[in-house]
């Protein structure tokens, strides 16, 4: 019994290898050192997440590549709107047009082809655009023409994926087609902001739509 006692207090001590194991794997497992450790180094788990979930978008020499998704269709955006905001969308297209992208915009009184019935031309221009951009406005509302443009539109694309870009401008909240209320919108304030925002939604989408087709420059 007196050696096993004796034993017992001369049992050797872990060595500093050991020690430091153990204290490195005590650190590991710590919640508030890792955290500190990943703060110090600039490094945020939820950084890198969003980083590797959120693919790269493509530039615009690959959208603008000769087998780009982009040319399936005829015009990148149809521009929806009443008669009495044609000053207002005239400015628009002429800002879209001017961009580094060149968007091919849909104007009806523009580019409809004389002759052809309406209903014909407004069904052709909602189908051969990648997105629709709808200037709601009081006109808007008024106009018949307007609502079936958008019922097209919404029947081509019935998933909210980006295509159709609500745009609201002396519309009150209230207001706004009850059709479109599972859609961010657009408010026109400040026209020069709101023409950016249009711009960058319709950048985007082209993006995503070249990224999923797998279309690369040549």
């Amino acid at each position: 019994m007196a050696g096993w006692f004796r034993r017992l207090l001369h049992k050797p001590k872990p060595s500093s290898v050991e020690s430091s194991i153990n204290t490195g794997r005590s650190a590991s497992c710590s919640p508030s050192s890792s955290s500190s450790s990943a703060e110090s180094s600039g490094y945020s788990p939820s950084m890198s997440l969003a980083r590797s979930v959120h693919p790269s978008l493509m530039s615009l020499s690959d959208i603008n590549a000769s087998g780009s998704a982009r040319w399936a269709k005829s015009y990148d955006v149809c521009i929806c709107h009443s008669e009495v905001d044609l000053e207002l969308v005239e400015e628009l297209v002429s800002y879209l047009e001017g961009q580094p992208e060149s968007f091919r915009c849909f104007l009806q009184l523009r580019d409809a082809m004389p002759g052809r019935a309406v209903v014909t031309e407004l069904c052709d221009a909602v189908q051969n655009s990648h997105c629709w951009v709808m200037l709601i406005t009081p006109s808007f509302l008024q106009d018949p023409w307007c609502k079936y443009q958008m019922h097209q539109a919404l029947a081509e694309a019935p998933i909210a994926n980006g295509r159709t870009i609500p745009v609201l401008k002396d519309v009150d909240r209230k207001d706004y087609p009850k059709e479109l209320r599972n859609l961010y919108y657009i408010y026109m304030a400040l026209k020069e902001k709101s023409f950016r925002q249009i711009r960058d939604t319709i950048m985007r989408y082209l993006q995503e739509l070249c990224r999923s087709s797998g279309s690369r420059m040549e």
